[in-house]
C-alpha cells in the first residue's frame, strides 16, 4: 500500500495520466459507438443522423485537425504559465500547475477528442455495397466538438485565475492545512513520554540509505510493525523533507544481536526517496513555498507589499491551526514498549520556517513588520503550551528589534516598537 500510495503521488503531479486515461476513454468510446451504429440501421435513426459518407469525413477531418491545433495552443500556454510562475513567484510552485486538476482534464479532453475523431474516420467507406457510416458515432463527435469549444474558453479562464498570487498561496495553503492536520507520527503506535528515549543507550546499529534524494514519505504502519515484530526500537535519522545521502544511516536500530535482513529490507521499504519533496507528510515544505512566494515580492525587483501581507495572512492560518494542535511526542509505543523515535519539526521550527526570512527582507518595511506582530498576536491566541507562546514572544522581540533598527519614520516605529514591547510581555506571562 505504501508503495501505491507513493506513486499515486508521483501520477498526481504529472501532466500526462489523465490525459492518458481520457485519450484511452475515447478511443473506447469512439469504437463503441461504431459498434452500436451498426446493430441501428441509418435508415431508422432521426433524420439529425442523416450524415452521408462524404460528408462525415470531412467534419470528422475538420474536428480533428481543429482540436489538435487547440490542444497544442493549450500546452503552449501552459508552457509559458509554468515559466511565467516559476520567474515571478518560485521554481517551488510549479508542483501546484502539474497537479492542477482542471489543466489536466482539459488537456486530455482535447487530445481525446483528435484520438476519437482518428478511430471513427476509417470506418466510414463509401460505396453502395458494403458502405457503412456510423452516424451515430459522426453525431457524438459534433457534440464532442463544441465540449472542446467550451474547454477552450473555460482553460483560458482557469489559466488567468491560477497564475495570481492569491490563487496560488490559497491552494498551497489548503494543502498545508491539511498536512499540519496528519504530522508526522500522528499514526506511528501510541505516544511515549520524551524520558523513555533515554532508558535504552545501548549499541545503536545503522541501516543505510539505498538512494540519494529527499525523503518523501514514511509508511508508519509498516515502520512500527518493523519494530514490533523484530522486538527493537528503531530511530529515524532524516526528517521527512530533508536529502538523504545515499550510504548514510537512514535509521539507527536497538536490538539484541545483529539484524536480519528482512528487518533491513523492510525498515528501507517504508521509506519513500525521491527527487522532490512532497506536502503530504511534510507541511514545512507548504510553509516553505509560501515563503518563498513573500521573498519573491519583496524583493527590488517587484516589491509587492501587497502579496507579502497575502503570504503572511495565510501563513497566520497554517501557525494557528498549528498552535492549536496537541504536540505530538516523538517517541512511539506499542503495548508499554517504545519502539519508534521519530523525526519531525516542531512548532517553534516551523515559526522560525515561516517569519525569520519574511523579517530579514522585510528591511524598513513597517506594513511587513506590523503584519508579523499582528500575526503572531493571533497565533498565540490559539497556543495551546507555554512553550510555544515564548516562542512567539521571541519572535515579537526580534520584530521589535527590527522595527528600531530599520523603519525609517519616526512616529512608525515608536508605534511599531510600543507593539512589539507590549505583545512580548504579553505572550511571555
Amino acid at each position: 500500500m505504501h508503495r501505491l500510495a507513493a506513486f499515486w503521488v508521483s501520477l498526481r503531479s504529472s501532466l500526462w495520466f489523465v490525459p492518458t486515461i481520457l485519450v484511452l476513454g475515447a478511443i473506447a468510446l469512439g469504437l463503441g459507438l461504431a459498434e452500436l451504429g451498426r446493430m441501428y440501421p441509418q435508415d431508422s435513426l432521426p433524420r439529425f443522423f442523416g450524415f452521408s459518407a462524404e460528408g462525415s469525413r470531412a467534419m470528422l477531418s475538420a474536428i480533428a485537425s481543429s482540436m489538435i491545433t487547440v490542444a497544442g495552443v493549450a500546452f503552449s500556454v501552459t508552457i509559458v504559465a509554468l515559466s511565467l510562475a516559476s520567474s515571478q513567484y518560485s521554481p517551488r510552485v510549479l508542483r501546484h500547475f502539474m497537479r492542477d486538476r482542471g489543466n489536466q482534464v482539459v488537456l486530455g479532453i482535447f487530445v481525446g477528442v483528435f484520438a476519437y475523431c482518428l478511430v471513427v474516420l476509417p470506418l466510414v467507406r463509401g460505396g453502395e455495397e458494403d458502405g457503412f457510416v456510423p452516424a451515430i458515432a459522426v453525431a457524438f463527435g459534433v457534440v464532442l466538438a463544441l465540449v472542446g469549444v467550451g474547454c477552450l474558453i473555460y482553460f483560458i479562464h482557469h489559466v488567468a485565475n491560477a497564475i495570481q498570487a492569491s490563487s496560488i498561496v490559497a491552494v498551497i495553503a489548503a494543502e498545508t492545512h491539511h498536512a499540519i492536520g496528519e504530522l508526522f507520527p500522528k499514526d506511528v503506535g501510541e505516544e511515549a513520554a520524551p524520558e523513555e528515549a533515554g532508558l535504552r543507550d545501548g549499541l545503536w546499529q545503522p541501516v543505510a540509505a539505498p538512494a540519494s534524494g529527499m525523503l518523501q514519505l514514511v509508511n508508519e504502519g509498516a515502520l512500527l510493525a518493523a519494530a514490533v515484530n523484530h522486538d527493537c526500537v528503531i530511530r529515524m535519522e532524516y526528517r521527512i523533507g530533508e536529502f538523504v545521502v545515499a550510504g548514510t544511516p537512514l535509521v539507527s536500530i536497538q536490538r539484541n544481536g545483529p539484524l536480519p535482513d528482512q528487518l533491513e529490507t523492510a525498515v528501507r521499504a517504508a521509506f519513500t526517496i525521491n527527487r522532490s519533496r512532497t506536502v503530504e507528510q511534510d507541511a514545512a515544505f507548504g510553509i516553505r513555498q509560501i515563503v518563498d512566494v513573500a521573498l519573491r515580492a519583496l524583493s527590488p525587483s517587484l516589491n509587492d507589499t501587497t502579496t507579502a501581507v497575502l503570504c503572511i495572512n495565510y501563513l497566520t492560518d497554517l501557525l494557528r491551526h498549528a498552535a492549536a494542535r496537541h504536540p505530538e511526542s516523538r517517541c512511539r509505543q506499542h503495548d508499554g514498549r517504545l519502539r519508534v523515535i521519530a523525526l519531525r519539526p516542531d512548532f517553534d521550527e516551523h515559526l522560525r520556517l515561516a517569519f525569520t526570512e519574511i523579517r530579514d527582507s522585510a528591511g524598513g518595511n513597517a506594513v511587513i513588520l506590523e503584519r508579523l506582530l499582528w500575526a503572531c498576536e493571533r497565533i498565540g491566541e490559539a497556543a495551546q503550551t507555554p512553550g510555544r507562546r515564548t516562542a512567539l514572544s521571541k519572535i515579537a522581540a526580534e520584530l521589535g528589534e527590527a522595527a528600531a533598527r530599520e523603519i525609517v519614520d519616526p512616529r512608525r516605529k515608536s508605534a511599531c516598537c510600543e507593539q512589539a514591547s507590549t505583545l512580548e510581555r504579553r505572550l511571555a506571562r
